[in-house]
């Protein structure tokens, strides 16, 4: 382990954590240089804890101590430690959002779907989502509420973008998931099919089922199909779902953002089974 004190923001060690883009990070051409940031002590313990490949961190020299003190593992594994006063680690990132701890790690070597379905009982499929946070906070709630897996169509913000991290508190690097391949949405719900899973949309539809219908719960395997915020589900998906479920609404409100009604649909479908 190096612990080095940054003086500048010019320095060229920093350019992950300041100048590189999200799509730079990502490095679609080659996926072994493929990078991503995260943002908060939680989220790099919890990633450290996952298994994710460090290359760098980036920390307020004042709480270099609870940095180690939380996650010994770093110590061990010999990577290089960035220490900044906390005037310039506000002018690389915004200390209200890092809280003084950032790291860079390699980016998880993509699942396939087969891979991220192995074994899930309760499956979230996400279409066409494009606000990275809403995609953040999809993943918190499927972690927290019972969700095994998640399927996301290749057309889906990136789960690893890292404002997406830190909403989702690093659950992206804990719950199983995979971007689908081939033609969407046909491909995708047949390889749900043959896994048994049973597919119901989240969509206000003619003749949906309320969430809490008894129906629903019954089977032992169960997608649970999100779409996007403007316009939610295709007519494709809708098309290839075996049914629908809507949530009662009250006061005249006839939706809800896809964040909450994903965790309200986790609670009833998921959590409580």
């Amino acid at each position: 382990m190096a612990i080095l004190r940054m003086a500048t923001e010019g320095d060229s060690r920093l350019d992950p954590y300041l100048r590189l883009t999200d799509r730079q990070l990502r490095s679609l051409r080659d996926e072994l240089e493929a990078r991503c940031v995260l943002e908060s002590l939680n989220v790099i313990e919890l990633a450290v804890g996952e298994g994710l490949e460090l290359e760098s961190v980036l920390v307020d020299e004042r709480h270099l101590g609870t940095l180690l003190g939380r996650v010994p593992q770093l110590e061990e594994a010999g990577l290089p430690i960035y220490c900044c006063d906390r005037e310039l680690l506000q002018d690389v990132t915004g200390i209200s959002k890092s809280r003084g701890y950032l790291a860079v790690a390699r980016r998880p070597r993509p699942l396939s779907a087969a891979e991220a379905l192995c074994g899930a009982c309760r499956v979230a499929v996400l279409e066409s989502l494009v606000d990275i946070t809403n995609v953040g906070a999809l993943f918190r709630s499927a972690a927290a509420l019972g969700v095994d897996a998640m399927l996301l169509s290749p057309s889906c913000a990136d789960p690893l973008n890292r404002r997406a991290i830190r909403v989702s508190m690093g659950t992206v690097f804990k719950l199983p998931w995979a971007v689908a391949e081939g033609d969407w949405p046909g491909d995708a719900f047949d390889v749900l099919r043959s896994e048994g899973f049973h597919v119901t949309g989240m969509a206000l539809v003619e003749g949906a089922l309320r969430l809490d219908d008894t129906s629903l719960k019954e089977h032992s395997r169960l997608a649970l199909a999100f779409g996007s915020e403007g316009w939610g589900l295709s007519r494709e998906a809708l098309a290839a779902c075996d049914d629908c479920a809507i949530i009662p609404m009250s006061a005249g409100v006839d939706s809800l953002n896809v964040a909450a009604s994903s965790a309200v649909a986790f609670w009833e479908l998921c959590a409580r089974r």
